[in-house]
């Protein structure tokens, strides 16, 4: 049976159900794949939770259960202290102590570090365990989305990193672009709907309804921020488009991505509170919009709001799509791709499927983790 040492950063949505994963498919993984993904620290924003010897030991399945309930009901690691033999750290001690575990087992057996935080804290943690000969596998967007310096340094050795999480959740956005980069293929532009929550959003304003309206809703059913601007402003797209930019040999930084907001800086956080801003701020734009969306459907087309990747060129915005293209025909919160390549000219490649979720995004790196393994002995 082979071993493979895990290290998660990050205990919320996706970090619990990640740890709910690979206790629910051990005997898969064992029977498929000859590999038990052994977990021997995990860390939230105040502290680190660790085996008391990482080279035997590991956190149990029910150790790891009750992490998640803990973390569920809003409580740190740190008071799980008396949680059998297991120490837990303050966040000073943290990074020095996940450095000091990975120099251990990197040498000897080899370790993965999973970092499914949303901070940029993580990155020099990241950046050591690269440096060491260690692995590491991200649902984190911000640390591909860092400085050039930065992510030079995380990407350094491609083949100890997997990211696919990073973008479409457990969609097969990274690999399949990685796999037609790899047969030489050469990839002229790419569109894609990447936020769910926008991908919902332009598509109800095609059937006619207020922006107003629809956000409300968006907001009710869960598939927004608890503040919806933090979708609406297309940030979280930026930085998706920004990695796959990168990935086609873009040097850019994310400040010099072109970003369309949906809503105007008067309108901003530090200008109206999120109730403010759904009961006075929001129906203000529902005209606006509407007169895009109607001038657009004369023309036999549809808005939607993308990022464009094509040479130089890296913008987020409304764009106008033909009506029977992929794009055109999404609805709901799926992602979608447009990939146009030498081999994908006149009908591109599509990948199109649920782009959120906490279940679908740790089903994807929990596949990133068990694409390691050739790595381990």
């Amino acid at each position: 049976m082979k071993s493979i040492p895990v290290i998660l950063m990050g205990c919320g949505g996706v970090g619990r159900q990640l740890l709910q994963h690979i206790v629910s498919c051990r005997v898969i993984h064992a029977q498929n794949h000859g590999v038990r993904l052994r977990v021997v620290g995990v860390a939230d924003s105040k502290s680190l939770l660790s085996v008391p010897d990482i080279f035997t030991t590991e956190l149990d399945d029910h150790s790891i259960n009750q992490i998640c309930q803990l973390k569920s009901d809003g409580f740190s690691l740190s008071s799980l202290s008396s949680l059998g033999d297991y120490q837990v750290f303050s966040n000073s001690e943290t990074i020095a102590n996940i450095t000091e575990i990975a120099k251990h087992l990197v040498r000897s057996t080899g370790l993965v570090v999973v970092d499914c935080s949303a901070t940029s804290d993580t990155i020099g943690i990241l950046q050591q365990v690269v440096g060491l000969g260690g692995c590491i596998v991200l649902a984190n967007k911000k640390p591909l989305t860092s400085s050039l310096e930065d992510y030079d340094k995380l990407v350094l050795h491609p083949r100890r990193l997997r990211h696919e999480s990073t973008v479409g959740a457990g969609l097969p956005v990274i690999v399949s672009i990685n796999r037609l980069i790899s047969s030489g293929d050469t990839i002229d532009r790419i569109v894609g709907s990447l936020s769910g929550t926008l991908g919902y959003v332009m598509s109800e304003l095609e059937d006619g309804k207020p922006l107003s309206e629809v956000v409300r809703t968006a907001k009710t059913l869960g598939y927004t921020e608890p503040d919806p601007r933090d979708d609406l402003g297309g940030m979280d797209v930026a930085r998706k488009a920004l990695i796959i930019a990168r990935l086609l040999g873009q040097r850019i930084e994310l400040d010099s991505i072109k970003v369309e907001s949906l809503y105007p800086a008067e309108m901003g956080p530090n200008s109206m509170s999120v109730e403010e801003f759904l009961a006075n701020g929001v129906p203000q734009l529902d005209d606006h919009l509407a007169e895009r969306v109607d001038k657009a459907s004369i023309r036999g087309n549809v808005l939607r709001y993308v990022c464009v990747i094509e040479g130089s060129r890296c913008e987020v915005g409304v764009q106008e799509l033909p009506k029977n293209s992929a794009l055109g025909r999404l609805r709901g919160s799926d992602n979608v791709l447009e990939v146009y390549s030498r081999c994908y000219s006149k009908q591109p490649l599509v990948i199109q499927g649920a782009g959120a979720g906490n279940d679908t995004t740790a089903a994807g790196v929990l596949a990133d983790i068990l694409d390691l393994q050739d790595l381990f002995t």
